[in-house]
């Protein structure tokens, strides 16, 4: 009888949740199509006479959605590249307990997840450099991870020992090993921080606010920004003075679901191997 009340109040906390998450997600969807003048008097109408793809046109035609959007494909593509190959090689000589130092260095590591030098310092650092207003000030400050570093790390060592030795009796060394024999068996943890990176960058703009200047260079969060929180949408997107305000409303939702596309497209293709990453990487070790 306990059990049954305790498995109904979860499932009755699970639709809550699954509710707040789902309502709003169709509520924004929903409205990006509607007409704006019938969103503002009468609110959501599921009448096909109601709706119109008028923001999916204007915002598909801006020149800067479009330079946004391809900017922060390849600020999320490369960094997670980077991000995941850098993480990878310093998790694998982490995941040795015969390594010299190690302590020191996983204390280290550890150290840098509570500290940090802050904005300004971090600024003074990136301007010195000279990477300010460059591609790199995105993709370098976030290209080592602590956190998914141990993940990767609890990943290894989860691997059997008998494969390094049977390696080894066929001649292999640490990199033969390490790039033919143990990555493709990574295949789940290095899903799971692929996805991690992306969405993480896909959705990042501070970094871009404060470090890019250049408008060819600033991604679709700045605009996104710049239409959601400054209420500022791109010039040529609203054709007619009389309907701004309305037209402004409606491009909000459409941006944002604009927006969201690649990670909900991408999410299915790496779905098989997330559950199985973060299992292993979170009860190993």
């Amino acid at each position: 009888m306990s059990d049954r009340v305790f498995l109904t109040v979860g499932y009755s906390l699970l639709a809550l949740f699954t509710a707040a998450i789902i309502v709003p997600l169709a509520y924004v969807v929903i409205a990006s199509f509607m007409d704006p003048n019938v969103l503002n008097n009468q609110g959501i109408s599921f009448r096909m006479s109601d709706w119109t793809p008028e923001a999916y046109k204007r915002v598909l035609e801006d020149e800067m959605i479009w330079r946004g959007f391809a900017d922060s494909f390849f600020y999320s593509v490369a960094a997670t590249v980077i991000s995941v190959f850098i993480t990878l090689l310093a998790a694998y000589p982490m995941s040795k307990k015969e390594l010299v130092g190690r302590k020191f260095f996983n204390a280290l590591f550890v150290i840098t997840m509570f500290f940090g030098g802050g904005l300004i310092p971090t600024f003074i650092l990136m301007n010195e450099l000279r990477l300010v207003n460059t591609v790199w000030a995105i993709l370098l400050p976030g290209a080592f991870n602590v956190w998914n570093m141990i993940l990767a790390r609890t990943f290894y060592q989860s691997v059997s020992k008998e494969i390094w030795e049977a390696a080894q009796i066929d001649g292999a060394n640490e990199i033969a090993y390490f790039f033919r024999i143990l990555m493709p068996l990574c295949k789940p943890i290095i899903a799971v921080l692929a996805l991690w990176g992306f969405v993480g960058m896909w959705n990042s703009y501070f970094d871009a606010m404060i470090y890019l200047n250049d408008a060819s260079l600033q991604p679709l969060q700045l605009v996104l920004r710049s239409i959601l929180v400054q209420n500022t949408p791109q010039s040529g997107m609203i054709a007619d003075i009389q309907s701004t305000a309305e037209m402004a409303e409606l491009l909000k939702y459409s941006t944002i679901v604009v927006s969201s596309l690649p990670l909900l497209v991408m999410y299915p293709f790496f779905q098989k191997y997330f559950d199985k990453g973060v299992m292993v990487g979170s009860i190993k070790g």
